[in-house]
C-alpha cells in the first residue's frame, strides 16, 4: 500500500469515527437534552450536591454544571468535531470525577439529569475505545464469558458446592438447589463472591434453607451485575441481562433474587428491559432485591433472630445509590438494621440524599491507577460516619463495601463493614431439626436403637 493509500484509510477511518460520534450525540439530542444543555442558570445547586466537589475544598470545575459543560458541551459546540486527545482529557471527567450517583440531579431546580449526560458522553468516549483500562477489561470478560470477571460456569457450581459441603457443618442437610425448575426464587450473585467472598454464598445458603425457602442457583445467568451498564455500551450492557433473564424463563421461576448489590438492582429492575428494547420497559420476570427477601422473612418468622446476639454497638448503614436513590428500598434498609442492632444511628444526610461512598458507577473495577482519587473523593463518606459514632457499617452492596474497608483504612475510623446476610446467620436461632447432632447424642441414639 502506497504512501497516499495509507493516509485515506487512515482519514477514512477518523471520518467513520466522527460520523459515530455524531450519531451518539443525534441519537440522544431529544427535547430533554437540548433543553438541559440551555437551560442551566449556573445556581451552583448541583455543585454543593456533589461529593467529588465537596471533597475537593469546593473546586469549581468540580462542579458538575462545570464538568458537563466541558465535556459534553463542548462535544455538541463542535459537533462531534472532537479528537482523540480532548476524549481523553474527557475520559479523566466523566469517569475520574463522576460516580453518576445521580444525586446533582435531586438538587437541580430545573431537573435537568446530570447522570444521563455523563454516560452520553462515556458513550461517546467508549465508542472510541477510550475508557479506563480496568473497566475495559471487565467489559471485554462480560463480552467473552458472560460475566464480568470470567468465571466458568463450572468454577461457579463447584463454589457452590463447596460452599454447601463447607456452611453443612452448621446444619444438617444443607444443599445449594441448582437449575430447579418453577423454584420460587432463582438466586444470582455479584461474581466478586465466587472470586473473593464464596462465604457470602454459604451464608444465603443457610438463610434459604432455614427458611424452607423454594429456591434455587443457575448453572448460567448467575451473574446479576452489569459493570458495562458504566461504560455506557448498550450492546455489552444486554448481555449479563439477557443471559439472566433468559436463565430465569427457562426455570420458570417467580423472582429473579439478587445478592446484596446496588447497580444490579437497577440494572436487573429498570435499566435491563431497555438495554434488550423490551416494550413497556419491565422485566419479564419480578426481580427482589436480598434486604427485602430478608425483611420478608424475618417479618413472617421464617427467620427468627436470637435478641441476646442482636448488636450492642452502635451501626450505622450506608445507603448505596442505586439502592436507596435509583431503587427506592431505604425503608427496607433501616426496618432489617432495626431487626438486628439495638443502637442504630442514621448517617446525615441518609436514604435518598445520602452521599456515595466514592466507589460506584465503575469506580471500584477502574483500577489502582484510580484510587488515590476514590480515597480523596471518600472524605465526604468518612466525615459522614466518623459523626455517627458508628462502630459498625452495614453496606447491602459489594462495591459499598470494598469502598468503605478502603476508606475505613485511609481514615483510620476504626469501624467494621458487614454484610445483612452475614448479621443474619450470626444471629438467627437454627431450629433444632437443623442442628448437627453432637457424638454424645448420636452415641445415646445408637444405644437406644440397640437395646430396642
Amino acid at each position: 500500500m502506497s504512501q497516499t493509500d495509507m493516509e485515506q484509510t487512515a482519514a477514512e477511518a477518523q471520518e467513520h469515527n466522527v460520523k459515530q460520534i455524531k450519531g451518539i450525540l443525534e441519537m440522544n439530542k431529544g427535547a430533554r437534552f437540548r433543553t438541559w444543555l440551555n437551560i442551566c442558570a449556573r445556581c451552583g445547586l448541583c455543585a454543593d450536591s456533589c461529593f467529588f466537589y465537596l471533597a475537593h475544598d469546593k473546586d469549581p470545575k468540580l462542579s458538575p454544571a462545570y464538568k458537563i459543560k466541558t465535556t459534553l458541551g463542548e462535544m455538541y459546540k463542535r459537533k462531534g468535531q472532537v479528537d482523540r486527545e480532548f476524549l481523553t482529557q474527557a475520559k479523566e471527567v466523566v469517569w475520574g470525577q463522576c460516580s453518576v450517583c445521580r444525586r446533582c440531579s435531586m438538587f437541580c431546580p430545573f431537573g435537568i439529569d446530570m447522570a444521563s449526560m455523563f454516560m452520553t458522553a462515556r458513550a461517546v468516549c467508549n465508542s472510541q475505545g477510550i475508557l479506563p483500562a480496568g473497566l475495559a477489561r471487565t467489559k471485554q470478560n462480560i463480552i467473552e464469558t458472560g460475566n464480568q470477571m470470567a468465571v466458568s460456569n463450572e468454577d461457579w457450581i463447584e463454589t457452590c458446592e463447596w460452599m454447601a459441603e463447607e456452611w453443612g457443618e452448621e446444619v444438617v442437610g444443607l444443599n445449594i438447589p441448582v437449575d430447579v425448575k418453577g423454584a420460587k426464587y432463582m438466586y444470582t450473585v455479584n461474581p466478586r463472591e465466587p472470586v473473593y467472598y464464596p462465604q457470602d454464598v454459604g451464608m444465603m445458603a443457610i438463610i434459604m434453607y432455614v427458611a424452607e425457602e423454594s429456591w434455587c442457583v443457575p448453572t448460567k445467568g448467575w451473574d446479576c451485575t452489569n459493570l458495562a451498564m458504566f461504560c455506557a455500551d448498550k450492546a455489552a450492557a444486554a448481555i449479563p441481562v439477557r443471559n439472566m433473564y433468559q436463565a430465569a424463563q427457562e426455570l420458570g421461576v417467580e423472582y429473579i433474587l439478587m445478592t446484596e448489590c446496588g447497580h444490579a438492582y437497577r440494572s436487573g429492575c429498570f435499566e435491563g428491559p431497555y438495554f434488550m428494547d423490551i416494550p413497556g420497559g419491565k422485566p419479564p420476570v419480578k426481580v427482589k432485591h436480598a434486604v427485602q427477601l430478608f425483611v420478608e422473612l424475618i417479618r413472617e418468622g421464617k427467620i427468627k433472630i436470637d435478641p441476646a446476639k442482636k448488636l450492642k454497638e452502635r451501626v450505622t448503614v450506608q445507603d448505596p445509590c442505586n439502592v436507596s436513590r435509583s431503587g427506592g428500598l431505604s425503608e427496607y434498609l433501616r426496618e432489617l438494621t432495626l431487626m438486628l442492632c439495638d443502637d442504630f444511628v442514621d448517617m446525615t444526610p441518609n436514604r435518598e440524599y445520602n452521599h456515595c461512598c466514592g466507589g460506584g458507577g465503575g469506580f471500584i473495577p477502574m483500577g489502582p491507577e484510580y484510587k488515590k482519587r476514590r480515597m480523596a473523593s471518600g472524605k465526604v463518606k468518612a466525615d459522614q460516619i466518623k459523626a455517627t459514632g458508628a462502630k459498625v457499617v452495614i453496606s447491602p452492596c459489594h462495591n459499598c463495601f470494598d469502598q468503605l474497608n478502603d476508606i475505613n483504612k485511609e481514615y483510620k475510623l476504626g469501624y467494621k463493614v458487614v454484610s445483612f446476610k452475614e448479621l443474619i446467620t450470626e444471629m438467627m436461632i437454627i431450629p433444632d431439626k437443623f442442628k448437627p447432632q453432637d457424638e454424645d447424642e448420636e452415641d445415646a441414639g445408637a444405644n437406644a436403637e440397640s437395646e430396642e
